[in-house]
């Protein structure tokens, strides 16, 4: 029988840990498989997760849900983000207490709930969408387990890159626009949803037979809510919240309002509009594992203050709304790059500087303000549409934010990443 060793440590910070070992008899799995195997967990999570963003316009526009306003689509695609987003923080702070190996499973299947409620009792209701769209926001709660999770699996010279290859999961959402509207309206209103509960289910078994939580793993034994005291006071935890408010905020803030502003500002039809934004998704999805490998190499303040240059002069480019088949494709496609790369490189950072035993607090706070950074844009740009007929003033917003967040990232978050080398180097 396979014998569980249990060591129990206090570090110099006072949080009392439990290291975590399989005896050495090879029970746990490849590093490789366990973060291929929770990518895809991401992106089935995420795909669940977007799943009401294409179908927006569709519903305002087919009236089937009653007379919608703008600001009526902006807050029904905006309740899963903020729910999402808040629920990571107790599931980030769950899994360093009980592992990837029981939240993942876990997290998927609770997910199937609300995709269920939302398939055979809502779609003729608005209250009813919106609170299937509440417990919807479960799915985004993925995130907080899989950083801790592979971070755990991965040494330090190369968690960059793998966790932004697991944050290049967050494509489940270009999969959503990819085939939501079309299943909906050419195989029936009930069938996007029938086929992400069965994907949600089948991962749930998939996960809970593959996945191993990393050898030594350091398990807290304090209360949870003091340690989500203790990660709230990390120097870390607050900048790097700042950071992924803007960078993966402004990719969630896209990947769910990009439809609409594209229906409404340049005239597109809603499958038209579905597909950039998938392009647009893609373009990010593929830099997220760039931003991170590149963190390995140069550091993460470069690539954080190059993408947020870019963001700057992008959004400045599209509130003068361009034609989009020239300039506006590129200025979007330009920030999704750089959202993404930036994205994939705040949590380099966090990998960097935080201590293993509180990378899944310190996720879920992170992971929780990137989402609120994705909630708050829809909610301005349908409010500011809807007593200007213009997006710019939302636009020109979202670049005055990111060039405050370039001044911070060359100032007070440089010095931490220097202040983490050089205890590095003491040690």
């Amino acid at each position: 029988m396979a014998r569980t060793t249990q060591h129990s440590t206090t570090r110099s910070d006072g949080a009392d840990t439990a290291a975590h070992s399989d005896g050495g008899t090879g029970t746990h799995g490849s590093p490789w498989v366990m973060l291929v195997v929770a990518t895809i967990g991401f992106a089935v999570n995420f795909w669940a997760w977007a799943l009401l963003s294409p179908l927006g316009p569709l519903f305002r526009e087919s009236g089937s849900l009653g007379a919608l306003s703008e600001s009526d689509v902006a807050l029904m695609v905006a309740v899963p983000v903020v729910v999402g987003s808040l629920g990571r923080i107790l599931v980030g702070a769950l899994t360093d207490r009980f592992g990837g190996r029981v939240m993942f499973p876990l997290v998927s299947a609770a997910t199937t709930v609300p995709i269920l409620f939302l398939a055979f009792f809502a779609l003729d209701s608005y209250a009813l969408v919106l609170v299937g769209g509440f417990f919807l926001g479960i799915g985004g709660t993925a995130f907080a387990v899989g950083v801790p999770f592979v971070n755990a699996w991965f040494p330090p010279e190369r968690r960059g890159l793998a966790v932004g290859i697991f944050g290049a999961g967050m494509g489940g959402t270009a999969v959503s626009a990819l085939t939501t509207v079309r299943l909906f309206t050419d195989a029936g209103e009930k069938a996007p949803f029938l086929i992400t509960a069965v994907a949600l289910a089948v991962y749930a078994v998939v996960a809970w037979l593959v996945l191993r939580d990393a050898p030594g793993r350091s398990v807290p034994t304090t209360s949870l809510a003091a340690r989500l005291s203790a990660n709230a006071r990390l120097p870390i935890t607050w900048q790097a919240c700042l950071l992924y408010a803007v960078a993966f905020g402004g990719y969630v803030a896209f990947s769910v309002y990009l439809p609409s502003y594209l229906k409404t500002d340049y005239d597109l039809t809603p499958a038209d509009a579905a597909n950039r934004m998938a392009g647009f998704v893609v373009v990010a999805v593929l830099m997220r594992p760039v931003g991170g490998w590149l963190s390995d190499r140069f550091g993460a303040v470069p690539v954080l203050a190059s993408g947020y240059a870019v963001v700057v002069v992008g959004a400045g480019v599209a509130a003068t709304h361009p034609l989009l088949e020239h300039i506006g494709t590129v200025a979007f496609l330009a920030m999704a790059a750089a959202l993404g790369s930036g994205s994939g490189a705040t949590f380099a950072l966090v990998a960097k500087v935080t201590d293993p035993s509180r990378v899944g607090g310190v996720t879920g706070l992170v992971g929780a303000a990137g989402g609120l950074g994705g909630f708050v844009p829809p909610l301005v740009m349908g409010y500011v549409y809807g007593r200007t007929d213009s997006y710019a003033i939302g636009l020109w917003l979202l670049s005055v934010t990111a060039a405050l967040t370039l001044v911070l990232t060359l100032t007070v978050v440089r010095r931490t990443e220097l202040g983490s080398t050089r205890r590095e180097v003491l040690a």
